[in-house]
């Protein structure tokens, strides 16, 4: 599935001095023109189909692949009223892109280091990210600024090179790792006049070294996810950082937005997952001169290359704990009758620390949903079937159109997985939950990846849909479900939206709080300017988030997206300092994104207002 691409890697220097145990393995590329698609999500043979009045996935890299869906089209009828008798607005590859600002001189300088393009869909490509407006942006070739050349270098000395040619030649640089962010952080700034230049870091993919001894890998940033999870099983370890979009995003990119991947209950969240870090400033080379497990030296820098969005350099290389595959992966899911009893079942599995690797609530909305995605050979979404139905619905009396189900993957030793599994029942027991299967509990998951091939089928019959998240207390969260369900309601009966979906899970469970996700969608048919639409009604589901205790994000980032909201999370202090670690970094602001609390105006005017 995957093409590799063969390359001698160069070793850790200081990992030979020191005499680990060190692997070498080599690159893999994903070709990106190859094997993705160019206009949407995922790759080019996957997708979400309708075929003589049916749904089927194509393609067969995943188990749901070459099978029919016959309940798909009905759940889209009732929730979304779409119309399947119009032919599917599918896209086809622009014949004409955005003018070349790129100098001959600079490129010829730029390719005296590395591999250079300046074919348009090459820098299409890089122009964005996963939003719903990217995407319609995409489809229509229409976004105000691409990247005037894509670079791939092939190693952090490569990175400095290409940072130094910045720097004197006076033109911007976006880092591109998997394009998977959803804050609209790597699309160019439509105001910049200035070259930019995308450096995508698809060719930086080596795992340098791993030490078996200490449980260490140092790991170039532009490997994707599942190509590190893959090579690190090979050898019986794992990574364990594993978010939704580990497909196709980077090490790099997990690390520019503070990312969290579902079994973090188990292996931890990117910064707690990190040893040391390797990142290129204009100024010089950002790092630690050693590498323990902590050390008390004043403020934590590697935190601000945590989170900073491409904003303040390149991240290069990074060193990740590994861990030894666990010798038992058991699923398993249990039915609560309602949202409450499977919510304050979660809460008491977070106050006993009882979490498995992964643990997730979804509510009804997304039940039906999992039936929707049910296959004719009953490999598919979240159901009940026969017996279990009956159980569930008539002798225990849950309402199929309130239960609610939790979704669980554990991991350890047979003795530690039975003895989890056994106190997870028993406190579901408590709050009228009964084990729904461990099929249930697997399919969830594996339906994981296949979720977002759906938004590309809904624009094809003019549905915008969109996700979003945040992190809330425990002693808020509730609330913050059932008003922030609310308010998009209301927003949409105030523009008279009859046909949408709103529906939310709690996918992460902490001692003190919660993450929520929530997922929205409506029939674009009903109104003009459906992106716009769309974000008006999101920004109010996020006040709305705010309001209620929650944050601006739990691992999605801020980008631009919700820029607007950053001051009153930080405060102007906070603020303030983001900006001086900005000037000192990049005082030229070659990392010109414009995320977070920078905009599209000169670095020089943006501090010189703030400060």
């Amino acid at each position: 599935m995957l093409t590799p691409h063969r390359k001698f890697p160069r070793p850790c220097p200081q990992a030979r001095k020191q005499g680990e145990n060190v692997d070498l393995i080599d690159n893999i590329s994903i070709l990106h023109k190859e094997l993705l698609k160019w206009y949407g999500w995922g790759y080019k043979d996957s997708m979400f189909k309708l075929h003589e009045g049916k749904t089927m996935f194509t393609g067969n890299r995943y188990l749901i692949g070459g099978k029919f869906l016959p309940h798909f089209i009905e759940w889209a009828k009732e929730n979304f009223n779409i119309d399947i008798t119009k032919p599917p607005k599918i896209p086809q590859i622009p014949t004409s892109y955005a003018e070349n600002r790129l100098p001959a001189n600079i490129k010829k300088e730029l390719e005296n280091i590395a591999l250079v393009s300046v074919d348009g869909l090459d820098r299409l490509i890089r122009a964005h990210g996963q939003t719903l407006k990217d995407m319609t942006l995409l489809r229509t070739n229409s976004f105000p600024r691409i990247p005037d050349a894509v670079i791939w270098p092939e190693s952090h000395d490569q990175v400095v090179q290409i940072v130094q040619c910045a720097s004197r030649n006076n033109f911007v640089i976006i880092p591109f790792g998997g394009g998977t962010s959803v804050s609209g952080a790597i699309t160019c700034p439509a105001n910049e006049t200035r070259p930019i230049v995308a450096l995508d870091t698809s060719d930086m993919n080596s795992i340098l070294w791993i030490d078996k001894e200490q449980l260490l890998a140092r790991i170039q940033a532009g490997i994707v996810g599942q190509d590190l999870e893959r090579e690190m099983r090979a050898r019986g370890f794992t990574v364990g950082h594993e978010p939704d979009s580990y497909e196709f995003s980077t090490l790099g990119g997990w690390v520019a937005t503070r990312a969290s991947g579902m079994k973090k209950n188990t292996y931890g969240n990117i910064e707690e997952l990190i040893v040391h870090t390797t990142m290129v400033t204009p100024i010089g080379v950002m790092e630690k001169s050693c590498r323990v497990p902590r050390i008390s030296c004043g403020p934590e820098w590697e935190h601000v290359v945590l989170g900073s969005e491409g904003c303040l350099g390149v991240v290069t290389e990074v060193t990740l704990k590994i861990r030894p595959l666990p010798p038992v992966v058991r699923y398993g899911s249990l039915v609560f009758p309602d949202w409450e009893a499977g919510f304050h079942f979660e809460r008491e599995v977070a106050r006993q620390r009882l979490q498995p690797s992964s643990i997730r609530l979804i509510d009804n909305e997304q039940f039906r949903f999992g039936y929707a995605v049910k296959t004719e050979t009953s490999w598919g979404g979240v159901a009940l079937e026969g017996l279990k139905k009956f159980y569930i619905t008539k002798i225990k009396g849950f309402d199929p159109a309130k239960l609610c189900v939790v979704t669980l993957l554990i991991e350890g030793t047979a003795d530690q997985v039975t003895d989890r599994e056994k106190k997870l029942n028993a406190i579901a027991a408590a709050f009228n939950g009964v084990p729904g299967g461990a099929t249930n509990g697997e399919v969830g998951y594996t339906l994981t990846f296949v979720i977002a091939y759906i938004r590309d089928l809904a624009l094809e019959y003019d549905v915008v849909a969109e996700s979003f998240e945040t992190s809330v207390s425990w002693e808020r969260a509730a609330a913050l479900c059932r008003n922030t369900k609310r308010r998009v309601r209301d927003e949409c009966a105030r523009r008279r939206l009859t046909h949408y979906l709103i529906s939310c899970r709690l996918t992460q469970t902490y001692d003190a709080g919660c993450c929520i996700y929530f997922y929205f969608g409506f029939n674009s048919s009903e109104c003009s300017d459906a992106v716009t639409v769309y974000e008006e009604i999101e920004e109010a589901a996020r006040e709305e988030i705010l309001a209620n205790g929650g944050s601006i994000s739990h691992h999605h980032g801020v980008g631009k997206l919700r820029k607007k909201w950053y001051k009153q999370t930080v405060s102007e202090p906070g603020v303030k300092l983001l900006l001086a670690a900005k000037k000192t970094l990049d005082p030229q602001n070659i990392f010109a994104l414009s995320n977070m609390a920078f905009n599209e105006y000169t670095l020089e005017d943006t501090v010189r207002s703030k400060l």
